[in-house]
């Protein structure tokens, strides 16, 4: 009796019982290290499971910035005149792509923004409703005697009654095609031409969606723009697919569709807009910076505010999955190979006669010295070999962007080959130190 529970204490698999919230711990302090706070760890595990990452194309894919880059003027306007307006109607707009077409004109042209006093002209801030900014020169009297403005090509449309040059309509599709943004300028309800914005893709962005796509992870990227721009960015980035002209109901349908085929979704977002994608999104990165309402919705927060921070937190997830796996297949292996290692030697000495070997000891292949030293042996074993896997529980197997197949073949080779080579050699070795000092008759 005494035999049977010293053999059931040392093939209880112990290995991975007594790593797994080693594992878990050490996986939430990746994270923190990377000033990530994660609300609960089962959301670090699903980040590891994540299908369909959902991505704003502001700030994450592109680097949130655009930029001037070409003035195209309108039929009988020339590019001079057209930087000199988009630069007077900029002059109040603190934005970096207003600062940047100030910074285009006085590049290409030497224009240097001229000093306009209140009596001299009053300044149109941009607003969401009428999608325009611009200024108002006044004459001696302070009346307006020349309105010039810039903004979206349908509120400049609207604008100037919606006489709008065919030339310039095409001028914008190219515009669009590209990738860019274009805005109008017009001076006096004459349309003087377009100013092509540039989204700056953020180096290396592709490779990483290359990484992810090997990994199995399908990338969505979000954006307000139209279907054109959005289109060709998303071909730069190398993202799966996109959403254009987003709104917080259609990122809300699009995360339930994805979950409804059985699709576990990512996303980030800042806005109180952003709250309810957050809530039904399986991790949802809210920033630091962002509203109570999202930050409350979310599972994660971003003390960094950056919303790229969200692909490191599903290489994080993935890592500790892989670790898990890796540490499971090596539990797994080693407990097997405990049975084969010492149960021949437990039961080699049953029906021996005066005191010799009896006949299932030609099983003990390993030539174990006794019952007692095969047990001790392994016990022992079991105790050094947990202590020996916590410096990887806690570290994390190397992150390798693979699919799940390699992943598989990796870990059979490494950790289950691994797994049952250890338990033959540790416990022999322990078993030969154990009869050498005479710990067991």
């Amino acid at each position: 009796m005494p035999v049977l529970v010293s053999l059931l204490v040392c093939l209880i698999p112990t290995t991975i019982g007594g790593l797994l919230s080693a594992i878990g711990i050490a996986g939430m302090d990746r994270l923190v290290q990377r000033n990530v706070i994660a609300k609960s760890g089962r959301a670090v595990e699903a980040a590891g499971d994540i299908d369909v990452l959902m991505l704003d194309k502001t700030g994450t894919i592109t680097l949130g910035n655009r930029m001037a880059s070409a003035f195209v003027p309108a039929p009988g306007v020339t590019e001079q005149e057209l930087a000199e307006a988009a630069q007077l109607a900029s002059l109040s707009d603190e934005t970096p792509e207003g600062r940047s077409i100030v910074v285009l004109a006085k590049s290409k042209f030497q224009l240097r923004a001229k000093e306009l006093h209140p009596h001299e002209a009053r300044f149109i801030p941009f607003s969401a409703s009428t999608q325009f900014s611009g200024v108002e020169l006044l004459d001696m009297e302070r009346k307006p005697a020349r309105k010039i403005l810039k903004g979206a090509i349908a509120a400049i449309r609207a604008e100037c009654g919606g006489k709008f040059p065919p030339e310039l309509d095409k001028a914008q599709a190219g515009i669009s095609n590209q990738g860019g943004t274009p805005l109008a300028v017009i001076d006096n309800g004459r349309v003087l031409g377009l100013i092509h914005l540039k989204d700056i893709v953020k180096g290396g962005i592709k490779e990483r969606f290359a990484q992810l796509r090997k990994m199995g992870i399908k990338t969505v990227m979000i954006t307000g723009d139209n279907p054109l721009t959005a289109a060709a960015i998303a071909a730069e980035a190398g993202v799966d697919d996109f959403m254009a002209q987003a709104t917080p109901e259609s990122k809300l349908a699009r995360i339930r569709q994805e979950q409804a085929s059985g699709r576990l979704v990512a996303m980030t977002g800042d806005g109180t807009n952003d709250a309810p994608a957050l809530a039904q999104a399986d991790v949802a990165v809210t920033m630091n910076t962002g509203t109570q309402a999202a930050r409350e919705a979310g599972n994660m927060v971003d003390l960094d505010s950056n919303p790229t921070k969200l692909i490191e937190i599903v290489e994080t997830g993935k890592q500790l999955l892989m670790t898990r796996g890796s540490l499971t297949t090596f539990s797994i292996a080693n407990d097997i190979a405990k049975y084969f290692a010492i149960i021949p030697a437990v039961f080699g000495a049953l029906y021996a006669v005066n005191g010799g070997p009896g006949p299932l000891s030609v099983l003990n292949v390993m030539r174990l010295h006794s019952p007692q030293s095969a047990i001790l042996s392994a016990i022992i074993f079991n105790a050094l070999i947990i202590v020996a896997l916590i410096p990887l529980a806690l570290r994390g197997v190397k992150y390798v962007a693979v699919d799940a197949l390699a992943l598989l073949r990796r870990n059979m080779f490494v950790y289950g080959l691994g797994g049952i080579v250890a338990p033959f050699i540790g416990i022999k070795l322990l078993d030969m130190l154990i009869s050498a000092v005479g710990f067991v008759g």
